[in-house]
């Protein structure tokens, strides 16, 4: 039989098919080839009645998230609070960049509206992420019908409100939630499971809280083309492998002059690129030492 696995505890997988769960364990000779199955995973199985199953092969993934082990992802809600703790355009940059590197749609959620006395900027801020493509949703009932027929995790900085908001979308889910802490100015990590949960007609699953991303993207062209307005103009720049920092007839320094593309959002991309060539100096350093 074929199905994906929806939950994985204690060496069992939980297979969902044909409307069904079946608890089955991975076979010996996954440890040998050094695979390990993971939520989200299409697999072949075995199931008799009333007996435990077996996983016999995996799938090849579209993608994957490390933390935790999820993969097969269509969409990921990148939660950011309007307060408390304050947003940060920083920050969404950098689960934009993750995302687009891993091939996940990214749809941007901000909570705790309520706690700003004046909307206004972010509702400039929503209108230039949307320009880009971006969805950026302040309201849950926008939110709710982009999860139909979708496979969707729920990401963000600790302390945002997921678990309260995956508790609003699925009252049945009753996740535990924590309020932030009020000596460290960050939340509690309140998530231990991972699981897929049905939720208007689609399937989504909550992830840790992060204080930072484990940045998988290591060089000038993978990072140009995870900021889309960036990718979009540097088609027009003299030099194709242009890094839009030093180089002569940069079309994408030219749009940030003329106010196409917003400089805060090219200021970030000039600190994640001085980020990853740093990171690979003290690489080259360690290597040396050697």
């Amino acid at each position: 039989m074929q199905g994906r696995i929806i939950k994985a505890l204690a060496g069992f997988y939980y297979v969902e098919a044909k409307g069904q769960l079946y608890q089955t364990r991975a076979r010996g000779n996954f440890r040998k080839k050094g695979q390990t199955p993971y939520v989200g995973d299409w697999v072949d199985f075995s199931a008799k009645e009333q007996s435990e199953g077996y996983i016999l092969a995996i799938h090849e993934r579209k993608n994957s998230l490390v933390r935790p082990p999820i993969v097969n992802i269509d969409q990921a809600v990148v939660i950011m609070s309007a307060k408390e703790p304050d947003f940060s355009s920083n920050l969404l940059d950098r689960f934009l960049v993750l995302l687009e590197h891993k091939q996940m749609r990214p749809v941007i959620y901000i909570s705790k509206m309520d706690l700003l006395e004046d909307q206004a900027e972010m509702l400039k801020l929503a209108k230039v992420y949307q320009a880009i493509g971006y969805p950026f949703i302040m309201d849950l009932e926008e939110l709710l019908p982009l999860l139909k027929d979708q496979i969707t995790v729920f990401m963000g900085q600790t302390g945002v409100g997921k678990s309260t908001l995956l508790n609003q979308i699925s009252p049945e889910l009753d996740l535990a939630t924590a309020e932030i802490s009020d000596s460290l100015g960050r939340g509690k990590h309140t998530t231990r499971v991972v699981s897929f949960y049905d939720a208007y007609e689609g399937k989504i699953a909550d992830t840790p809280g992060f204080s930072s991303i484990d940045y998988e993207v290591d060089n000038a062209k993978d990072l140009s083309e995870a900021f889309l307005e960036i990718q979009n103009y540097s088609h027009g720049c003299k030099f194709r492998t242009c890094t839009h920092t030093h180089e002569p007839a940069c079309a994408v320094k030219d749009a940030v002059q003329a106010g196409q593309i917003w400089a805060e959002r090219f200021d970030h991309y000039l600190q994640f690129l001085s980020e990853i060539e740093n990171r690979r100096e003290t690489y080259k350093k360690v290597i040396k030492r050697k």
